[in-house]
Protein backbone atom coordinates (compact mmCIF):
# COMPACT_ATOMS: atom_id res chain seq x y z
CA UNK A 1 0.00 0.00 0.00
CA UNK A 2 1.21 3.41 -0.67
CA UNK A 3 2.52 5.31 2.01
CA UNK A 4 -0.59 7.60 4.10
CA UNK A 5 1.53 10.71 3.31
CA UNK A 6 0.57 10.46 -0.73
CA UNK A 7 -2.04 12.07 -2.24
CA UNK A 8 -5.04 10.43 -3.91
CA UNK A 9 -6.40 11.13 -7.23
CA UNK A 10 -9.81 12.53 -7.53
CA UNK A 11 -10.47 9.60 -10.18
CA UNK A 12 -9.13 6.67 -7.39
CA UNK A 13 -8.36 3.32 -7.89
CA UNK A 14 -6.73 4.17 -10.76
CA UNK A 15 -4.09 2.15 -12.97
CA UNK A 16 -2.63 -1.40 -11.11
CA UNK A 17 -4.96 -0.26 -7.97
CA UNK A 18 -7.89 -0.39 -9.87
CA UNK A 19 -7.10 -4.06 -11.19
CA UNK A 20 -5.99 -4.99 -8.16
CA UNK A 21 -9.57 -3.98 -6.06
CA UNK A 22 -11.16 -5.44 -9.18
CA UNK A 23 -9.47 -9.01 -8.76
CA UNK A 24 -10.58 -8.51 -5.03
CA UNK A 25 -14.05 -7.75 -5.60
CA UNK A 26 -15.96 -9.37 -8.27
CA UNK A 27 -18.81 -6.97 -8.53
CA UNK A 28 -16.34 -4.10 -9.93
CA UNK A 29 -17.17 -3.25 -13.65
CA UNK A 30 -13.72 -2.70 -14.68
CA UNK A 31 -13.42 0.65 -17.32
CA UNK A 32 -10.77 2.70 -18.43
CA UNK A 33 -10.03 5.99 -16.57
CA UNK A 34 -7.08 7.44 -18.75
CA UNK A 35 -9.09 9.87 -20.91
CA UNK A 36 -10.31 10.58 -17.22
CA UNK A 37 -7.60 11.67 -16.08
CA UNK A 38 -7.31 14.42 -18.98
CA UNK A 39 -10.94 15.62 -18.78
CA UNK A 40 -11.31 19.30 -17.56
CA UNK A 41 -14.83 18.84 -16.78
CA UNK A 42 -16.31 21.95 -14.82
CA UNK A 43 -13.07 23.29 -14.85
CA UNK A 44 -12.35 26.76 -14.60
CA UNK A 45 -9.51 29.09 -16.54
CA UNK A 46 -7.94 31.86 -17.69
CA UNK A 47 -5.66 32.44 -21.15
CA UNK A 48 -3.75 35.57 -21.36
CA UNK A 49 -3.36 36.41 -24.82
CA UNK A 50 -6.16 34.35 -26.18
CA UNK A 51 -7.69 36.63 -28.46
CA UNK A 52 -6.07 34.62 -31.35
CA UNK A 53 -2.60 32.85 -32.03
CA UNK A 54 -1.60 30.09 -30.07
CA UNK A 55 -3.50 31.92 -26.92
CA UNK A 56 -6.51 31.17 -28.27
CA UNK A 57 -5.47 27.50 -29.83
CA UNK A 58 -4.85 26.59 -26.19
CA UNK A 59 -8.12 28.24 -24.67
CA UNK A 60 -9.62 26.10 -27.47
CA UNK A 61 -8.46 22.58 -26.58
CA UNK A 62 -9.26 23.51 -22.93
CA UNK A 63 -13.03 23.89 -23.59
CA UNK A 64 -12.93 20.67 -26.01
CA UNK A 65 -11.41 18.86 -22.91
CA UNK A 66 -14.64 19.98 -20.65
CA UNK A 67 -13.91 22.98 -19.05
CA UNK A 68 -16.48 24.66 -17.90
CA UNK A 69 -15.37 28.35 -18.73
CA UNK A 70 -12.06 29.63 -20.22
CA UNK A 71 -11.98 33.50 -20.14
CA UNK A 72 -9.35 34.79 -22.76
CA UNK A 73 -7.42 38.05 -21.55
CA UNK A 74 -6.17 40.13 -24.49
CA UNK A 75 -5.74 44.04 -25.33
CA UNK A 76 -8.33 44.59 -28.38
CA UNK A 77 -11.38 46.29 -26.76
CA UNK A 78 -13.17 43.57 -28.78
CA UNK A 79 -12.27 40.15 -29.70
CA UNK A 80 -11.16 39.50 -33.07
CA UNK A 81 -13.19 37.61 -35.65
CA UNK A 82 -10.85 33.98 -35.22
CA UNK A 83 -12.10 34.44 -31.56
CA UNK A 84 -15.41 35.19 -32.55
CA UNK A 85 -15.90 32.23 -34.56
CA UNK A 86 -14.10 29.72 -32.13
CA UNK A 87 -16.03 30.99 -29.45
CA UNK A 88 -19.46 29.91 -31.74
CA UNK A 89 -17.83 26.64 -32.57
CA UNK A 90 -17.56 26.11 -28.52
CA UNK A 91 -20.98 26.57 -27.87
CA UNK A 92 -21.82 24.13 -30.49
CA UNK A 93 -19.63 21.41 -28.78
CA UNK A 94 -22.60 19.76 -26.53
CA UNK A 95 -20.37 20.00 -23.75
CA UNK A 96 -21.69 23.02 -21.83
CA UNK A 97 -18.08 24.98 -22.45
CA UNK A 98 -18.27 28.56 -22.80
CA UNK A 99 -15.31 30.46 -24.16
CA UNK A 100 -15.75 34.35 -22.64
CA UNK A 101 -13.69 37.55 -23.59
CA UNK A 102 -12.27 40.69 -21.60
CA UNK A 103 -10.16 43.03 -22.55
CA UNK A 104 -7.53 43.80 -20.32
CA UNK A 105 -3.59 45.20 -20.69
CA UNK A 106 -0.64 42.35 -19.18
CA UNK A 107 0.80 44.96 -18.00
CA UNK A 108 -1.68 46.55 -15.48
CA UNK A 109 -1.37 44.58 -12.98
CA UNK A 110 -4.20 45.58 -10.37
CA UNK A 111 -6.75 45.21 -13.33
CA UNK A 112 -5.59 41.80 -13.88
CA UNK A 113 -6.08 40.73 -10.55
CA UNK A 114 -9.50 42.37 -10.19
CA UNK A 115 -10.75 40.77 -13.20
CA UNK A 116 -9.77 37.48 -11.95
CA UNK A 117 -11.73 37.75 -8.58
CA UNK A 118 -14.66 38.87 -10.74
CA UNK A 119 -14.37 35.62 -12.29
CA UNK A 120 -13.76 33.80 -8.93
CA UNK A 121 -16.66 35.51 -7.37
CA UNK A 122 -18.89 34.17 -11.00
CA UNK A 123 -17.70 30.99 -11.06
CA UNK A 124 -16.89 30.16 -7.30
CA UNK A 125 -13.24 28.28 -8.44
CA UNK A 126 -9.97 28.68 -10.78
CA UNK A 127 -8.25 25.71 -11.78
CA UNK A 128 -6.31 26.54 -14.57
CA UNK A 129 -3.95 29.76 -16.20
CA UNK A 130 -2.28 30.13 -19.14
CA UNK A 131 0.31 32.49 -19.58
CA UNK A 132 0.10 32.89 -23.30
CA UNK A 133 0.87 36.45 -23.93
CA UNK A 134 3.93 37.68 -25.52
CA UNK A 135 5.50 40.72 -28.09
CA UNK A 136 8.73 39.97 -30.36
CA UNK A 137 10.22 43.06 -31.59
CA UNK A 138 12.21 43.76 -34.93
CA UNK A 139 15.79 42.20 -35.27
CA UNK A 140 17.83 44.91 -33.17
CA UNK A 141 21.93 44.97 -32.77
CA UNK A 142 22.52 43.84 -29.26
CA UNK A 143 24.91 46.83 -28.36
CA UNK A 144 22.71 49.67 -29.17
CA UNK A 145 19.39 48.43 -28.14
CA UNK A 146 16.66 50.80 -26.97
CA UNK A 147 16.00 50.77 -23.43
CA UNK A 148 12.38 51.68 -23.99
CA UNK A 149 12.00 49.00 -26.71
CA UNK A 150 13.81 46.82 -24.32
CA UNK A 151 11.27 47.97 -21.48
CA UNK A 152 8.15 47.06 -23.53
CA UNK A 153 9.25 43.48 -24.14
CA UNK A 154 10.16 42.60 -20.51
CA UNK A 155 7.33 44.22 -20.11
CA UNK A 156 4.60 42.05 -21.60
CA UNK A 157 6.86 38.91 -21.52
CA UNK A 158 8.07 39.21 -18.30
CA UNK A 159 5.75 40.94 -16.07
CA UNK A 160 2.93 40.65 -17.59
CA UNK A 161 3.18 36.48 -17.24
CA UNK A 162 3.60 37.24 -13.86
CA UNK A 163 1.01 39.03 -13.21
CA UNK A 164 -1.27 36.78 -14.81
CA UNK A 165 -0.12 33.91 -13.19
CA UNK A 166 -0.66 35.97 -10.10
CA UNK A 167 -4.47 36.64 -10.84
CA UNK A 168 -5.25 33.35 -11.50
CA UNK A 169 -3.12 31.52 -8.70
CA UNK A 170 -4.70 34.07 -5.96
CA UNK A 171 -8.45 32.80 -6.47
CA UNK A 172 -6.84 29.26 -6.86
CA UNK A 173 -5.56 29.43 -3.35
CA UNK A 174 -9.26 31.35 -2.71
CA UNK A 175 -10.99 28.30 -3.10
CA UNK A 176 -8.11 25.84 -1.93
CA UNK A 177 -8.57 23.45 -4.75
CA UNK A 178 -5.29 23.55 -5.96
CA UNK A 179 -4.59 24.21 -9.97
CA UNK A 180 -2.32 24.40 -12.96
CA UNK A 181 -0.30 27.59 -13.88
CA UNK A 182 1.53 26.97 -17.39
CA UNK A 183 3.54 29.63 -18.30
CA UNK A 184 4.68 29.71 -22.11
CA UNK A 185 7.99 30.45 -22.72
CA UNK A 186 9.95 29.75 -25.72
CA UNK A 187 12.87 27.70 -26.95
CA UNK A 188 14.69 30.77 -26.58
CA UNK A 189 14.72 31.03 -23.30
CA UNK A 190 17.37 27.74 -23.24
CA UNK A 191 19.22 28.59 -26.80
CA UNK A 192 19.81 31.71 -29.23
CA UNK A 193 18.05 31.45 -32.28
CA UNK A 194 20.57 31.50 -34.99
CA UNK A 195 21.39 34.68 -37.13
CA UNK A 196 18.56 36.41 -35.09
CA UNK A 197 19.15 39.51 -33.12
CA UNK A 198 16.46 38.95 -30.06
CA UNK A 199 17.77 39.88 -27.41
CA UNK A 200 14.90 41.15 -25.68
CA UNK A 201 12.88 38.32 -26.53
CA UNK A 202 15.31 35.83 -25.65
CA UNK A 203 16.02 37.15 -22.44
CA UNK A 204 12.70 37.50 -21.43
CA UNK A 205 11.54 33.65 -22.00
CA UNK A 206 14.36 32.93 -20.07
CA UNK A 207 13.18 34.60 -17.30
CA UNK A 208 9.95 33.01 -17.67
CA UNK A 209 11.72 29.49 -17.28
CA UNK A 210 13.33 30.80 -13.63
CA UNK A 211 9.88 31.97 -12.88
CA UNK A 212 8.14 28.95 -13.44
CA UNK A 213 10.24 26.72 -11.03
CA UNK A 214 10.57 29.68 -8.35
CA UNK A 215 6.80 30.00 -7.98
CA UNK A 216 6.25 25.86 -8.51
CA UNK A 217 8.43 25.74 -5.30
CA UNK A 218 6.61 28.22 -3.47
CA UNK A 219 2.98 26.97 -4.60
CA UNK A 220 3.78 23.16 -4.28
CA UNK A 221 2.34 22.86 -0.99
CA UNK A 222 -0.95 24.44 -1.98
CA UNK A 223 -0.87 21.95 -4.45
CA UNK A 224 -1.01 24.41 -7.04
CA UNK A 225 1.29 23.35 -9.87
CA UNK A 226 3.51 25.85 -12.34
CA UNK A 227 4.77 24.47 -14.94
CA UNK A 228 6.47 26.08 -18.21
CA UNK A 229 6.38 25.45 -21.97
CA UNK A 230 9.06 26.42 -24.75
CA UNK A 231 7.68 25.96 -28.21
CA UNK A 232 9.86 26.25 -31.31
CA UNK A 233 9.19 27.88 -34.52
CA UNK A 234 5.54 27.81 -35.01
CA UNK A 235 3.81 29.82 -37.46
CA UNK A 236 1.55 32.68 -35.77
CA UNK A 237 0.44 35.80 -36.62
CA UNK A 238 3.82 37.14 -34.95
CA UNK A 239 6.25 34.64 -36.78
CA UNK A 240 4.07 35.45 -40.15
CA UNK A 241 5.38 38.74 -39.68
CA UNK A 242 9.03 37.31 -40.21
CA UNK A 243 8.33 34.33 -42.36
CA UNK A 244 5.76 36.03 -45.04
CA UNK A 245 8.21 39.18 -45.44
CA UNK A 246 11.15 36.90 -45.65
CA UNK A 247 9.82 33.25 -47.43
CA UNK A 248 13.21 32.31 -47.77
CA UNK A 249 13.08 31.76 -43.75
CA UNK A 250 10.89 29.15 -43.76
CA UNK A 251 13.08 26.65 -45.49
CA UNK A 252 15.92 27.81 -43.46
CA UNK A 253 13.91 27.48 -39.91
CA UNK A 254 12.23 24.40 -41.31
CA UNK A 255 16.00 22.72 -41.90
CA UNK A 256 16.57 23.79 -38.81
CA UNK A 257 14.68 20.63 -37.12
CA UNK A 258 15.23 16.61 -37.30
CA UNK A 259 11.35 17.14 -38.20
CA UNK A 260 12.11 19.58 -41.35
CA UNK A 261 9.27 21.81 -40.80
CA UNK A 262 7.98 24.14 -38.91
CA UNK A 263 5.14 23.40 -36.17
CA UNK A 264 1.67 24.05 -36.46
CA UNK A 265 -0.55 25.60 -33.26
CA UNK A 266 -3.00 22.45 -33.20
CA UNK A 267 0.37 20.91 -32.07
CA UNK A 268 0.54 22.24 -28.90
CA UNK A 269 -3.25 21.39 -27.49
CA UNK A 270 -2.40 17.92 -26.41
CA UNK A 271 0.46 19.33 -23.95
CA UNK A 272 -1.95 22.07 -22.36
CA UNK A 273 -4.93 19.69 -22.01
CA UNK A 274 -2.13 17.25 -20.22
CA UNK A 275 -0.42 20.13 -17.89
CA UNK A 276 -3.98 21.53 -16.95
CA UNK A 277 -5.46 17.82 -16.14
CA UNK A 278 -4.95 15.40 -13.21
CA UNK A 279 -3.17 13.50 -16.14
CA UNK A 280 -0.01 15.86 -14.87
CA UNK A 281 -0.22 16.05 -11.13
CA UNK A 282 2.93 15.20 -9.97
CA UNK A 283 4.32 17.54 -12.85
CA UNK A 284 5.28 20.61 -11.42
CA UNK A 285 8.68 23.09 -11.56
CA UNK A 286 11.97 21.32 -10.23
CA UNK A 287 15.59 20.98 -11.67
CA UNK A 288 14.55 17.83 -13.72
CA UNK A 289 10.99 18.91 -14.99
CA UNK A 290 10.75 22.54 -15.04
CA UNK A 291 9.89 23.11 -19.02
CA UNK A 292 8.89 21.08 -21.93
CA UNK A 293 10.01 22.04 -25.49
CA UNK A 294 7.91 21.24 -28.17
CA UNK A 295 10.07 22.11 -30.86
CA UNK A 296 10.25 19.51 -33.48
CA UNK A 297 13.76 18.24 -31.89
CA UNK A 298 15.41 21.22 -32.53
CA UNK A 299 17.25 20.93 -29.58
CA UNK A 300 18.35 17.84 -30.76
CA UNK A 301 21.54 18.81 -32.73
Amino acid sequence: MPPAVQSVSRLAPVGVNAALQAAEDASIQPKPKIFDEFALNDRVGIVSGGNRGLGLEMALALCEAGARAIYCFDLPSTPSDEWTKTAAFVKKLGNNSRLEYVSVDVRDQQKLWDEAKKIGDREQRMDVCVAAAGILKQHTDCLTYPAKQFEDVIDVNVNGVLYTAQAAGQQMRRFNNGGSIILIASMSGSITNRDHAWVSYNSSKSAVLQMARSMACELGKEKIRVNSLSPGHIYTSMTAAYLDEQPHLLEKWSNLNPMGRIGRPDELRGVIAWLASDASTFCTGSEWVFFIIVSGGHHSW
